[in-house]
């Protein structure tokens, strides 16, 4: 068996064109690893971001996330030949993700998956609904009944999140900056869909604020986001849709608002003792998406040779849904 792979590496910084295809030694796996064979992944904004040097911490071969099958599994604890999903666990950060052929993931990071979706529409799934469910249920807690506000609905991540919140009987608001999609947001059960725009506050009277805020925007509407929530509600930041500056001058003793709790999530620590994998009934949503009870369709599948023209659709941020590269 070979122990080469292609893989696609981050050349130096810069745009898409630096990009470029390398032979390169395939992974090892250790115990407690998986080596999954990559049918297809999602591309994700912070791989752009790492592309552009623009992120704390990239590798060459990146990628955080895969659908494939078990090469390999040193422990046992995957049987080789299983469909899996590999998740986060550093892949693409601090060790080799999966623009690669191959990669190894932590056994924590992987979940395997019975489905007949075909591989570019289930890898439209992994990363965008761990972190959906995880920021709905985790870390703001959201209950059947309560009034949330996802702002920046139409991503792909604010799409899920919709699907999850609406399922579960809470009241969603959601934004949109783009208002030909008002109705197809109605459509999925939310009981409002608002222009995204500065000052969205004053939109909204103080008797109609919001237990639970999700923000997929970012630092430009942190603090307006803080003030949207109730006294004991919850705000989470989990998206830098309006870029990553930092919010200039912030000062919390005069602009946080008392009682309301703000949080921070990042797909990073998907996988660790606080957030593990298991907690997720991913195998329950990629059932319902299966059966069409859910849309999570990729709005563009490429194969992986024209890695440099999908990654120029994901910098126009006019994508509107998930892009998807195939290896099959």
């Amino acid at each position: 068996m070979s122990q080469q792979m292609q893989a696609i590496i981050i050349s130096k910084f810069g745009g898409p064109d630096v990009l470029i295809s390398e032979t390169v030694p395939k992974p090892v796996p250790s115990r407690g690893e998986v080596l999954i064979k990559v049918k297809a992944f999602g591309l994700n904004h912070a791989e752009m971001h790492m592309r552009k040097g623009e992120w704390d911490e990239w590798n060459p071969i990146t990628g955080l996330e895969c659908v494939g099958v078990v090469e390999e599994c040193p422990g046992g604890d995957i049987p080789v030949g299983t469909k899996v999903a590999g998740i986060m666990g550093g892949m693409g950060r601090s060790r080799p993700g999966s623009y690669g052929e191959y990669v190894t993931t932590p056994i924590t990071n992987v979940v395997a998956l019975e489905t007949n979706l075909p591989w570019e529409e289930l890898a439209a799934i992994p990363e965008v609904y761990t972190t959906a469910w995880s920021c709905l249920f985790t870390v703001l807690d959201l209950k059947a009944g309560e009034r949330i506000l996802i702002r920046g609905a139409t991503s792909t991540i604010g799409q899920a999140a919709v699907h999850l919140a609406v399922d579960l009987g809470a009241k969603v608001t959601a934004t949109t900056r783009r208002q030909d999609r008002f109705e197809w947001l109605k459509s999925l059960g939310v009981v409002d869909a608002v222009r995204e725009q500065q000052n969205l506050q004053t939109q909204f009277v103080e008797e109609a604020r919001f237990d639970k805020v999700l923000s997929l925007i970012g630092n430009s509407v942190l603090v307006e986001s803080i003030r949207l929530a109730t006294t004991g509600g919850r705000v989470l930041q989990a998206g830098w849709l309006g870029g990553l500056a930092p919010v200039k001058d912030f000062n919390p003793m005069v602009e946080m608002e008392s009682g309301v709790h703000f949080s921070l999530f990042h797909s990073k620590v998907v996988g660790t003792p606080d957030f593990p994998l298991s907690a997720v009934p991913l195998q329950e949503i990629v059932g319902k998406i299966e059966n069409g009870a859910w849309s999570a369709k990729p709005v563009a599948v490429f194969d992986v040779g024209d890695i440099q023209a999908a990654h120029a659709l994901l910098d126009s941020h006019d994508s509107k849904g998930k892009i998807i590269i195939k290896r099959v």
